[in-house]
């Protein structure tokens, strides 16, 4: 377990009216206590990075300390077990990925409801991921590569994060829709995954990759992206879905949630602020660092997206038999 403050001192900027006035607040509104934000991943990782950049917003805006308890394993289950069952006052808070949505498909059996258990506030951002293979594959183009994969044998392989992944959802997504034979690779994280790409251990990986410069230095070659539209950051390539996968789309996402039985105004009081959070230079800065979109919506509309993202891989997590006991 790893926990640090987001923001040292934030508690005594609240007494400090000539210096922060916003903070002021009225004597036992919410908060008046330090707010916990649980990650479901180590520290370092995007989701760690989208989780302090709110919680220093956070700790900012409402002159509370917001302590970072990195809390990884079993693709976001181990954190999702502590946010379930804590109460649900707003002190208790998670960033959460696409696992959430997922792991009811993919887990047998959950310590929590993970539809019922939780309280969503706002999306944060989505990232569209970018069809990546090796240099020695012989494919420029994403047509190329689904006729080398119809024709290869072996199989090509493909790279993921783990069982449940974006990565490994991305990847099936791909394989179903375009009526392809790949073989599944999974890795402990996706760092170690881009890793065995750029070694040449396996074919193909559909990620954000961990810098621009591995595309443009050639130790990847990037041939789409997996988003609905282009992305803004490499407008040279075309979607999955123009390039020949017609209605192809799998992003990676981040979202804030809470534990179930939260209050509506409570709710809103928070969702208002990851608002604002978003703007800001700390949380757009680490988005456009990695090519992704700021998003944050209302709770409504994160519940709904969440929804949406459980339907869509629903048939897909069966038929690549992605279940863990």
């Amino acid at each position: 377990m790893k926990r640090s403050s987001f923001l040292r001192g934030a508690a005594a900027l609240a007494i400090a009216p000539s210096v922060a006035p916003a903070i002021v607040r009225a004597q036992g509104a919410y908060p008046d206590k330090q707010i916990r934000m649980v990650i479901p991943f180590a520290a370092g990782g995007t989701t760690d990075l989208m989780a302090r950049a709110v919680g220093q917003h956070f700790a900012q805006a409402w002159g509370q300390p917001v302590v970072a308890d990195n809390r990884a394993g079993a693709n976001g289950v181990v954190a999702g077990e502590i946010v379930a069952k804590a109460p649900g006052d707003g002190y208790t808070l998670s960033v959460v990925a696409m696992g959430h949505a997922i792991n009811p498909l993919i887990y047998k059996k959950l310590p929590y409801d993970g539809v019922n258990d939780f309280t969503p506030i706002s999306l944060l951002a989505t990232f569209p991921q970018l069809v990546l293979v090796h240099p020695s594959v012989k494919a420029n183009t994403l047509p190329e590569l689904i006729q080398l994969a119809k024709t290869a044998s072996p199989p090509l392989t493909y790279a993921s994060g783990g069982n449940g992944s974006s990565q490994h959802l991305a990847g099936a997504l791909f394989a179903h829709m375009a009526k392809l034979n790949l073989t599944h690779v999974a890795y402990k994280g996706g760092n170690p995954a881009q890793l065995d790409l750029m070694a040449g251990n396996v074919n193909m990986m559909i990620t954000q990759p961990n810098s621009k410069d591995l595309i443009t230095t050639g130790k990847m070659r990037a041939l789409a992206v997996s988003s609905a539209k282009r992305s803004q950051y490499y407008p040279e390539l075309p979607t999955v879905a123009e390039a020949g996968v017609p209605g192809y789309e799998s992003v990676a996402w981040y979202g804030l949630l809470g534990p179930k039985g939260m209050p509506p105004d409570l709710v809103k009081k928070i969702a208002d602020e990851t608002v604002k959070a978003c703007a800001g230079e700390g949380a757009r800065s680490i988005v456009a660092g990695q090519g992704g979109d700021m998003v944050a919506g209302t709770p409504a509309q994160f519940a709904d997206f969440i929804a949406a993202e459980r339907k869509r891989y629903e048939a897909i997590v069966r038929e690549a038999n992605m279940t863990v006991d």
